[in-house]
């Protein structure tokens, strides 16, 4: 028999502003894409018959402009977790993934190990990012027991959530696609969690 869960819906913003594309972004706080929009749409219909007791979100407009369809359809209101904004990147900044090697002398594929490492100039390290996502966790899943819980946040910040529940090394979730307004669910009781879907973009059966 299966014991009863949080489930928590972690949901990646959409696609941002065309001129962040392939950069990282960070602490910079963009908008979405018209493209985007559209996804978040997507997202709110795909939730439309799903039943959620609560929603968190991100501070950053990204995320914010993400949740609000849903919001919206479900008559919900969000709470908004300073904890949940993507994880600050330091000198890598506004940089894109191609210029990484020739400025930093490191492949930009490495970017979760450099990050848990300490080896981003002025970035978060593992430590860091884990001391401030833990408590948005923790909060989350003693609230909101065996009830359903949606999560926005970022690229970044879902795959750090996922180290933790899942009890994974950082640098190995480098593999773990995550992909704008994609919807990963993990399932979380007495002390486990298990990964039910990862990387599902509802929008992309739409194009």
């Amino acid at each position: 028999m299966t014991s009863p869960a949080t489930r928590l819906h972690l949901v990646r913003h959409g696609e941002v502003e065309e001129s962040y594309h392939r950069i990282f972004g960070g602490r910079i706080d963009m908008n979405l894409s018209h493209r985007g929009q559209l996804q978040a749409v997507s997202v709110a219909d795909h939730f439309a018959p799903i039943a959620l007791d609560a929603v968190y979100c991100s501070p950053m407009k990204r995320a914010q402009q993400t949740v609000q369809p849903l919001l919206a359809a479900k008559e919900m209101e969000a709470t908004t977790l300073d904890g949940l904004r993507e994880m600050d990147f330091g000198d890598w900044t506004g940089h894109r993934w191609e210029e990484i090697q020739q400025k930093f002398g490191v492949s930009a594929f490495t970017w979760l190990e450099q990050i848990e490492n300490g080896r981003v100039p002025g970035a978060e390290t593992g430590d860091s990012l884990r001391s401030r996502i833990q408590p948005c966790i923790d909060r989350i899943l003693n609230t909101h027991p065996e009830q359903t819980v949606l999560v926005v946040c970022h690229g970044g910040v879902i795959r750090v959530v996922l180290s933790l529940l899942l009890r994974l090394p950082l640098p190995s979730l480098v593999g773990f696609e995550v992909d704008y307004c994609s919807v990963s669910i993990v399932d979380c009781s007495e002390g486990k969690a298990i990964l039910q879907l990862l990387n599902h973009a509802p929008w992309r059966a739409l194009e």
